[in-house]
């Protein structure tokens, strides 16, 4: 993401916040009769599907995710199921590269993945997605217009947003007596052996760029040697390296500070107050995962019906519940306003979910780095295996 955007997603963003806390917005209710003048469809959970609006045409019986792991609140997946009576099947990952590679070795069945920002570039460069029929996305009017048009997907023509967040620095206070409050503080001795990290080559390597004053996404392969030698010595601190649910070892003790994202931080936090977000002087990563469709998708119709359903207001706000990351879906915050204020609340108080604007204009978006996404890779097996 640009500076540019940056400022324009910082003044949206305020804006937005400010206008949700001033005042209610309507919602309909979740417990309308499903079509046909039957009654509600109900999650196993106890929850009332809201009807399809719109309801869109489908005749697959099936639809095939590709997705990230602990992303999805069931009650959002169980509705979908109920109300369209299309089987979902998921396959989960727990990096970008691990989806890219997948991906790019063919052989897959998937309709929709979950790609993060500046991996989208690389895949449709790669010829991998297919272009979406915003016709068929009446609901995309729901998205806050910062998270919308970016650098990497102009116009949205292949990818939507689902969520987004930062990645900073999350450290136990009651644990660690001098809590970092920049990236290089990461590479003191006195934080040995003690660290988590994400399991994600782009946010440990552009965090180290950071320290030495380089852009995120150089590909000036200099600037790329010396920032593996840096990303080296800070190993040692790091006593696990994990994507998928980083703050496990956290709220264990295992581990007294670290670098991961939003909703792990809140969750951790959630557990022991103790807990807490720190965005880094250098400036936090700013990160979207958007839905892209699959060149060779083969339920294209219940892809559709599945994104329009999903980002309904009286849908999506269910991820403020279970996976409180931050949300692009304006319709989401205003119908959980209106109808769940202590959800709502909850999400605008927390500096994590709702960060400062300060925080936001200092953050640095990851972008496709073309022809020298080999360097960055190597970098990473170089240094992982050492």
């Amino acid at each position: 993401m640009c500076k540019s955007k940056l400022f324009r997603l910082l003044a949206l963003l305020v804006a937005t916040s400010l206008m949700l806390a001033a005042c209610g917005a309507g919602g309909t209710p979740a417990t309308e009769p499903a079509a046909g003048g039957e009654g509600p469809k109900v999650t196993s959970s106890g929850f009332e599907c809201p009807e399809p609006s719109p309801r869109l045409e489908v005749t697959s019986t099936e639809l095939n995710l590709f997705v990230w792991t602990e992303y999805f609140p069931q009650d959002m997946l169980d509705c979908f199921e109920l109300v369209y009576g299309i089987q979902l099947n998921r396959d989960e990952y727990s990096s970008n590269e691990e989806m890219y590679a997948k991906l790019s070795a063919g052989g897959t069945a998937y309709d929709l993945a979950q790609p993060s920002d500046y991996i989208i570039g690389l895949m449709i460069r790669q010829g991998l997605l297919q272009e979406l029929d915003h016709a068929q996305l009446p609901n995309l009017k729901n998205f806050d217009e910062g998270w919308m048009n970016q650098d990497f997907d102009p116009g949205n023509k292949y990818s939507i947003p689902y969520l987004a967040g930062m990645d900073a620095i999350v450290v136990n206070t009651d644990a660690v007596e001098n809590v970092p409050q920049s990236w290089a503080d990461l590479w003191k001795p006195e934080y040995a052996g003690r660290m988590i990290a994400l399991d994600d080559s782009r946010v440990l390597i552009g965090a180290t760029l950071l320290t030495l004053g380089y852009d995120v996404n150089t590909t000036d392969p200099a600037q790329l040697d010396e920032a593996k030698a840096r990303l080296a010595e800070l190993v040692p601190n790091i006593k696990v390296f994990d994507s998928d649910s980083p703050k496990t070892a956290l709220i264990a003790g295992d581990v007294d500070l670290g670098i991961t994202w939003t909703f792990e931080a809140l969750a951790a936090q959630q557990e022991n107050p103790a807990i807490q977000f720190i965005y880094p002087t250098e400036g936090a990563i700013i990160w979207q995962d958007n839905w892209v469709m699959l060149k060779d998708a083969s339920h294209t119709d219940a892809a559709y019906a599945w994104l329009n359903y999903i980002n309904q207001g009286d849908v999506f706000w269910l991820t403020l519940v279970d996976y409180t990351y931050i949300n692009p879906n304006k319709a989401a915050l205003e119908y959980a306003k209106a109808n769940h204020s202590d959800v709502y609340n909850a999400y605008f108080d927390s500096p994590i979910t709702n960060p400062p604007p300060e925080a936001v204009a200092n953050g640095h978006g990851i972008e496709d780095v073309g022809e020298a996404t080999p360097l960055y890779d190597a970098i990473w097996v170089e240094v992982k295996g050492q």
